[in-house]
């Protein structure tokens, strides 16, 4: 271990409270920003195209969690690996993770767009657009995936430039292409009257200007310098960013499945209840898309707590570890409670910010906030622990810790409650897996503490 780099890096002389708020505030502007995309686009399009469109954006929320899952693959699993390189002092080797990140972010954006591109109606239909959504589905997503490349460079990227000990920096670039999309989104939408395809082209043009800014602050990292052999990916590099990332990349694809699966869900027994079928397509996406900015702040704390954890666990020292983990936790509640209490009390406050709607709309938009998210005061513990198990290098209990809430609890809930409940069963399956899911993080986590290193 260098002794000399360890004492002279921040991360490992710094009070942990001081850090996670320095790292922690970044990541969630970062994250907001990351959500804002989404709800901006939501908002404009409800309050100018109506109910038909907000179910169209919900229709193609499954191909931008691909874009977020392939960011953190590489993004965190980048950093991680960057970090503990550095921790351990072998800051040549270092810089490859972050190089090779790179590549690779941009890379599997082009793939993932020319495969949108190619089977754009068939992938509409298989997330379960409805037919009277499908044309709004194909104008919004064919236009939104060419900027999917810029997207995911932005978003992982910036996981490697605060992984730098640059955060700031990582805010100012999401905070950017955000704030222009925002101005073109009423420019395009409200004023010109674009509808769908005004919306898709603002996102683009913000993320291509945010992927701008990453790419010239990346070429002027900090603590490294960032040469072309740098950038030739290696089989060996690439599988330790990968192992890294894995728990919440995971996540993310879970995710992805869920809402695919839920879409379904709402389309079939949406049908055969009174709200039809575009009613809960619409609703249960603006409050995923609601509910992403609570997960936001949550994830922007497990993502500020990554560097501090994996420098000092690479460091040996783990009392400053497990602090920053307890910090980052406590935040967490603070945050989840509140979220909770708007969720439970304001329900309609918040859907009418998105457009008007029927009395149906209102009644299964207020019924879905307060049954499916009642558990949203433990929400907390998934995420955060999830991200410090790989970051303290243990990817395989972070993966498996990323799964539970979406793959082993939420997924047969869905399948199986619905059978006997109808829709009812989809909006009670949301509770039961976040309670199942804190329970286990819980457990996990106090597991670790009782090991060696920690006691």
């Amino acid at each position: 271990m260098n002794t000399q780099t360890t004492n002279e890096n921040p991360l490992g002389t710094q009070p942990v409270k001081k850090l996670l708020m320095q790292f922690a505030i970044p990541s969630i502007v970062a994250m907001l920003v990351s959500s804002l995309y989404n709800i901006v686009d939501q908002f404009f399009i409800g309050r100018n195209v109506g109910e038909l469109g907000n179910a169209a954006t919900n229709i193609s929320f499954p191909l931008s969690i691909s874009c977020i899952a392939i960011a953190l693959l590489f993004g965190i699993g980048g950093a991680s690996a960057f970090n503990l390189a550095m921790g351990k002092g072998e800051k040549e080797k270092a810089v490859y993770y972050i190089g090779n990140s790179a590549v690779m972010l941009f890379g599997c954006g082009v793939i993932l767009t020319t495969i949108t591109l190619l089977f754009l109606e068939p992938l509409l239909r298989f997330f379960g657009s409805p037919d009277n959504v499908l044309s709004y589905a194909k104008t919004y997503t064919g236009i939104v995936a060419i900027g999917f490349p810029f997207l995911i460079l932005t978003t992982g990227s910036g996981h490697l430039i605060r992984a730098d000990g640059r955060p700031k920096i990582s805010m100012i670039c999401n905070l950017t292409g955000a704030v222009i999309n925002t101005i073109l989104d009423a420019l395009f939408v409200s004023v010109l009257q674009m509808g769908m395809a005004g919306a898709a082209i603002a996102t683009v043009i913000g993320q291509v200007i945010s992927a701008g800014l990453v790419i010239w602050f990346l070429s002027h990292c900090k603590t490294v310098t960032i040469r072309k052999e740098h950038l030739r990916i290696s089989r060996s590099i690439i599988a330790r960013v990968s192992s890294l990332g894995t728990a919440p990349c995971s996540n993310q694809l879970a995710m992805m499945i869920v809402q695919i699966i839920m879409n379904k869900s709402l389309k079939y027994y949406g049908s055969l209840s009174i709200y039809g079928e575009a009613i809960p397509i619409a609703c249960a996406g603006i409050i995923t898309k609601v509910n992403q900015v609570f997960l936001s702040l949550i994830i922007g704390i497990s993502q500020g707590l990554q560097p501090i954890t994996s420098y000092n666990y690479g460091a040996g020292k783990y009392k400053r570890v497990k602090s920053a983990y307890l910090f980052a936790s406590t935040c967490g509640f603070v945050i989840a409670l509140i979220a909770f209490l708007l969720f439970q009390f304001v329900p309609r406050q918040i859907i009418s910010i998105f457009g008007n709607g029927s009395e149906s709309y209102f009644q299964f938009s207020i019924s879905y906030f307060r049954i499916f998210l009642f558990f949203t005061f433990i929400n907390f513990m998934q995420p955060i622990t999830s991200n410090f198990f790989t970051s303290i290098g243990k990817p395989k209990k972070g993966t498996f810790l990323s799964l539970t809430r979406q793959i082993l609890f939420l997924l047969p809930l869905l399948i199986i409650l619905p059978l006997f409940m109808g829709i009812d069963g989809i909006m009670y399956s949301g509770p039961i897996a976040d309670g199942l899911a804190g329970v286990v993080a819980i457990f996990m986590v106090w597991n670790e503490f009782r090991t060696r290193p920690f006691r």
